[in-house]
């Protein structure tokens, strides 16, 4: 008889805006279910939702939300890091 246990997915979107509504740019996906390695953005032609929003409403939970930062001046032409990200967790049921 198989053992089942519940196992963790984190999924990291990255938005246009702080708005969980607004559209994803980017993401990565772990799967804590499986022996597969992550998945990151560029492997799949489309985000696996259009927005956190979306996330939701199939069973995904918000566990972090992006802290807004004032607009450094001077700087809005340079490349940094994404500032718009929501971490969200999925817990499912695997045998074994």
């Amino acid at each position: 008889m198989s053992e089942t246990r519940q196992r963790q997915k984190l999924l990291f979107l990255y938005l246009g805006n702080s708005s969980p509504e607004s559209e994803v740019v980017a993401w990565s996906l772990y799967d804590g279910t499986t022996d597969e390695t992550f998945e990151a953005t560029g492997e799949q032609a489309e985000p696996p939702y259009a927005s956190v929003l979306d996330a939701m409403r199939d069973g995904w939970r918000v566990i972090q939300v992006p802290v807004l930062q004032t607009p450094q001046v001077g700087r809005e032409y340079e490349n940094d890091y994404l500032d718009f990200e929501f971490v969200l967790e999925k817990m499912e049921t695997v045998n074994g």
